[in-house]
């Protein structure tokens, strides 16, 4: 199957800081260790592909993303027994439009922290999303996986 965000996965993820659910993201810093933190600003910008805003960029996620583009991301919403394993390639953003896109896909909550935009744009091209997305009508748990063909 390719890659392709359902509508239902890109209304989680656009919907997770709101909902109390923001996204914690998994990188490998540039010493080669582990480093999560949760990221309220993660959005999707197409079909294939998530993006953040980061307000302070000299931060270990950032080196890690530097070091090593292989990040990970989880969603999760207990209540609505939803959990998502994202999986892809993360960039910075240095055209100024994808920048600037990144920016203003951000929750505005988000925005108004960073107003003179001193922060960076991240882009994640997805290379496999697999997870749960509740259950069904006989009550057995929803799958979902996805990659990214070839």
């Amino acid at each position: 199957m390719s890659l392709e965000l359902p509508d239902d996965v890109r209304d989680y993820v656009n919907g997770a800081l709101i909902a109390g659910n923001p996204m914690l993201i998994a990188v490998i810093t540039a010493d080669g260790k582990p480093r999560m933190s949760f990221r309220g600003s993660v959005q999707t910008l197409s079909q294939e592909q998530l993006g953040f805003w980061v307000r302070r960029v000299e931060g270990e996620t950032m080196e890690g993303i530097k070091a090593n583009p292989n990040v990970a991301l989880m969603y999760r919403d207990a209540g609505k027994r939803i959990l998502l394993q994202f999986a892809g390639r993360a960039r910075i953003a240095t055209d100024p439009a994808e920048r600037n896109r990144v920016f203003e896909s951000a929750p505005e909550q988000e925005q108004r922290a960073d107003p003179e935009r001193k922060g960076e744009g991240v882009v994640i091209d997805l290379d496999r999303v697999e997870g749960m997305l509740g259950l069904n009508a006989e009550n057995k748990p929803n799958f979902l996986r996805l990659a990214r063909e070839g």
